[in-house]
Parts: C-alpha cells; sequence; structure tokens
C-alpha cells in the first residue's frame, strides 16, 4: 500500500521540507526520497549539526537542500509575510520564523515546499502550533485534527480494505462544533486516500435514538452541523459501530434509508478515548496496518511523526502527504491562517495528549 502511494507521486516534481536535519533518520529518509525520485526533499538545520546527522546516517548530501533557518535566503521575505499576516513587527516576525518548524511552514504556506513533515524530535502540540500559524486551516475549518489509515487484511470477504479512522491522536473532548470539522477535514482526507467515494459514519453508542444521553445529542448535533455546511456529503449517523460497517447489522437497526449505514469508510469516534482505543483494538486484533497519525484540516497537508519513527516511517509519512497535493494546487496560497492571539493558541495546543506511540 505504502508503494502504491510512493508511485503516484513520483514524478510530479514535489517537494518536502524536514526541518529535522540534525537527526540521522531525517537525512536517510532524504536520501531515499531523493534517490528514488519520490520528492525534492529540503532538510534544515545549522550545517554542522546536518553533516554529522550524515555521517551518523551513512548517507551522502548530494543533490538534498540544505538550508540553515538563521540564515536562510529567504528568511527576510517569509519573516515580511508572516508580519503582515500577524501584524507584527518585522524583527518579532524574524525571530519566529527562524525557529526550524516555523521557517518549514512558511515554506509550505509560500509555495517553496508542498509539505511539512515532522516531529521526531519536536513535540506534537508544537508541529500543530507551527502549521496553524504558517501554513493556516482550511476553509471552514476552525480545529485542526489527525486521522489514521487503517488496512485491514481482510473484511466482509474483501482485502485490504481501507478505512479512514478520526480523531485518534489529537482531539480529547470534542464539542459537538469540532466534531463536525473533524468529519468533513476527514471527508476530504479519505477523497484523497481512498479508491471509494467516502462515506462518513458518526459513531456513537446508540444508533438513530436507540439511546438518550448528552454524548449522543453531541454526536447527532455535529452530524446537523456539517448537514448545513454541506448538505452534498454523503455523511450520516448517530451510528453504533456495526450499523456502520457491516451491511446485515444495519439492514436490521436503520429503518430509514441511508447512503452510509453498513457502507461506512470514514468512521468519526466521539471522543479521543474511543478512537485511540478502537484504532488500536483493530490493528492488533485484526492484524490491520494502522499508518499515521496524519494531521489533517490544514489548507497544505503537512504531518506529525512519532518519535520512534524510522526512515522507512518517514518515507511513507512523506508519500502519503505528497498524495493529497491536489494536481494544480502548487501555488495556491492559505485560505485562512490562525487569527487568535498567543494565548488563544497556547490553550488550543496544550490540550494535544502525549500519545507515546502516535
Amino acid at each position: 500500500m505504502i508503494q502504491r502511494f510512493i508511485e503516484e507521486v513520483k514524478g510530479r516534481s514535489l517537494s518536502i521540507v524536514l526541518p529535522e536535519g540534525k537527526d540521522e533518520r531525517i537525512i536517510a529518509a532524504a536520501r531515499r526520497l531523493k534517490d528514488e525520485g519520490i520528492a525534492e526533499p529540503t532538510v534544515l538545520g545549522t550545517r554542522d549539526r546536518i553533516k554529522a546527522a550524515a555521517a551518523a546516517a551513512g548517507a551522502s548530501l548530494a543533490g538534498i537542500h540544505v538550508i540553515d533557518p538563521a540564515d536562510g535566503t529567504e528568511l527576510d521575505a517569509y519573516a515580511e509575510a508572516y508580519a503582515q499576516r500577524r501584524n507584527l513587527e518585522f524583527n518579532v516576525a524574524r525571530r519566529v520564523v527562524k525557529r526550524p518548524q516555523c521557517y518549514a511552514g512558511m515554506m509550505v504556506a509560500q509555495g517553496d515546499a508542498h509539505t511539512m513533515v515532522a516531529g521526531v524530535t519536536t513535540p506534537t502540540s508544537f508541529v500543530i502550533q507551527a502549521g496553524m500559524l504558517t501554513v493556516g486551516l482550511a476553509q471552514g475549518i476552525n480545529i485542526p485534527s489527525s486521522f489514521f489509515l487503517m488496512i485491514i487484511p481482510e473484511f466482509l470477504g474483501e482485502k485490504n480494505k481501507r478505512f479512514i479512522y478520526a480523531d485518534c491522536a489529537v482531539n480529547i473532548a470534542p464539542t459537538a462544533e469540532e466534531l463536525a470539522d473533524i468529519a468533513m477535514a476527514s471527508e476530504k482526507s479519505a477523497r484523497k486516500l481512498l479508491d471509494d467515494e467516502p462515506r462518513v459514519a458518526m459513531l456513537s453508542f446508540s444508533t438513530k435514538g436507540s439511546a438518550s444521553h448528552p454524548h449522543v445529542a453531541r454526536v447527532t448535533q455535529a452530524l446537523a452541523i456539517v448537514r448545513e455546511r454541506d448538505g452534498q456529503l454523503k455523511i450520516d449517523g448517530e451510528f453504533q459501530g456495526d450499523a456502520a460497517i457491516v451491511p446485515a447489522v444495519a439492514a436490521k437497526k436503520v429503518k430509514e434509508p441511508s447512503s452510509v449505514a453498513g457502507q461506512a469508510n470514514v468512521l468519526i469516534f466521539p471522543d479521543l478515548n474511543s478512537g485511540n482505543i478502537a484504532y488500536k483494538l483493530t490493528q492488533y486484533m485484526a492484524g490491520a496496518k494502522a499508518i499515521g497519525p496524519f494531521l489533517q484540516g490544514f489548507s497544505k497537508p503537512i504531518s506529525d511523526l512519532s518519535r520512534g519513527a524510522s526512515a522507512s516511517d518517514i518515507v511513507a509519512t512523506a508519500a502519503i502527504c505528497l498524495a493529497q497535493v491536489s494536481p494544480g494546487a502548487e501555488h495556491v496560497q492559505p485560505k485562512q491562517a490562525y487569527e487568535g492571539t498567543g494565548d488563544q493558541l497556547r490553550k488550543l495546543v496544550d490540550q494535544v495528549p502525549v500519545v507515546s506511540d502516535a
């Protein structure tokens, strides 16, 4: 499956920025991205540290773009763009943009890279913060979220069945409005990564009113919000898990017409407890491949990495991020940069949990 995404992006002349150039795994991944024609990699960091990482990885830096954000040729241009967006003094903006993750984000925002992948040495919360301040959120989306691409070896007679699970790594207890954002972002992610048309199920412990509880009401409110925003999406709920994905169960439990019941391939969990537990149970009890988590909701694709990610994991993540770059979208500018105060942003990213393997 990973090889399929790799083959899809080869030859598209896509570029990726990796801001953690001091880590040997990043250099090894960049070397493979370049050698296999997957993408044009740029690594950020001080030149001495990057050279040391390359030596530790036993990899040449030939053909890999190396930039020290502290004296990058585009530093002032990025700082000026950031200052205008955030209404900051130039010198303040320059100090922010000199940070590797923010410099990388500005490369993506300004069209000098198609995606950013980070996280092997950076907390998830800071990757999200850098993305919100630079790349910005997609139009109509107010929170970032995450998804896993789950590949089930055999599901109801179908081999290598793919599902999107969200949100399994970022939002702990989303409100109805936030659940709606997660659902809409996941539908867009699925549209780029699944063969079939996205069919989004809003999950709960209730199916179509079989139980009454404020937790159920939050899910149904989220569904109503999504439908109000975009009535064309194939989304339905609330569903128990079996009613969402098993046609025979849906036929018994769901009495009204539904284009999603029993056919869902995008599963929206009501909170992080259920999402994180579900993906792990699927992974180990069904022998499924869990790829991710990937960040979503941003105006351009960026992603977080596990601290324990291998060079191969980094390449796989890069390929899936690049596969989300739509043809002709190379120079699309951010539609909605984060406009809240620093305190509001810190409050938002402070809720991001430390998930040790995500």
